[in-house]
């Protein structure tokens, strides 16, 4: 089955507006030619309108996410963003449970369930993010605990409801760190994560769904990764705030 790369940035509390309209702008010239595989940007939540009407009026392919939804359509949530928001907004796809959420603000599996489900009933593209932390690694854990996150994370959906999820695997000891699992420890890994939506699942949304690898990912390391059969792209962090280095990944 074939399934298109997607080569996406999530930009985290980087760029005012203006900023990520003249990052875009320069992105979009230094892509223009790309064509066989999907580009995603993930700006602050401000700057989703500006972006959306900047793609609009260049007429480029480049895909907009939001970095979280809040797990409610709407009510009393000071400082909250729905998925009807973004999605309004111009948003396509939606990044949830990212490392940094289950870290800071105490995100868990139920909560990043329900958030799955409010992208979906939005017609959001998610993003789910998983990841061992260091000891979890070194203690021979890793497989288990992305086993557990797919699980519970994914817990009452049926297959037909996922069939525009993503699954990216980032490894919490490598994001910003300058460290990086190696490709085929990440082959295995992505295997694994196939092998568990399986199970879960169905074997036809396993090999459907899209697995991207984040984590200290640059030019120098991305063709190697994406040479492995399931490997389906990268969720880049600080190398894709740059449009001429996330450019090199994209054009890998």
């Amino acid at each position: 089955m074939t399934r298109t790369p997607l080569i996406a940035g999530n930009w985290k509390m980087y760029k005012t507006g203006s900023e990520a309209v003249t990052t875009v702008n320069k992105l979009i010239e230094l892509t223009n030619h790309v064509t066989d595989r999907e580009i995603l940007v993930a700006p602050p939540f401000p700057s989703l309108p500006l972006l959306s009407m900047l793609l609009e009026k260049t007429g480029s392919t480049i895909h907009l996410g939001a970095q979280n939804i809040h797990q409610q359509d709407n009510g009393a949530f000071t400082g909250e963003v729905s998925a009807p928001m973004i999605k309004d907004a111009g948003a396509s796809h939606v990044i949830i449970g990212h490392s940094e959420r289950r870290q800071y603000f105490n995100e868990s599996n139920e909560v990043i369930c329900m958030k799955i489900g409010s992208a979906i009933k939005a017609d959001l593209k998610p993003i789910l993010c998983i990841g061992e932390t260091e000891n979890e690694k070194n203690e021979g854990k890793t497989l288990n605990v992305l086993d557990k996150q797919i699980q519970f994370g994914l817990k009452g959906f049926r297959s037909d409801e996922l069939s525009k999820l993503i699954i990216a695997y980032e490894p919490i000891w490598a994001i910003g760190t300058g460290k990086s699992a190696t490709a085929d420890e990440v082959e295995h890994i992505h295997s694994n994560i196939r092998s568990c939506l399986g199970v879960l699942f169905n074997h036809d949304l396993s090999m459907s769904t899209r697995i991207l690898y984040g984590g200290s990912v640059k030019p120098g390391n991305i063709r190697e990764l994406m040479q492995f059969s399931n490997i389906d792209g990268a969720l880049v962090g600080g190398a894709s705030l740059d449009a001429d280095t996330f450019s090199q990944i994209i054009n890998f």
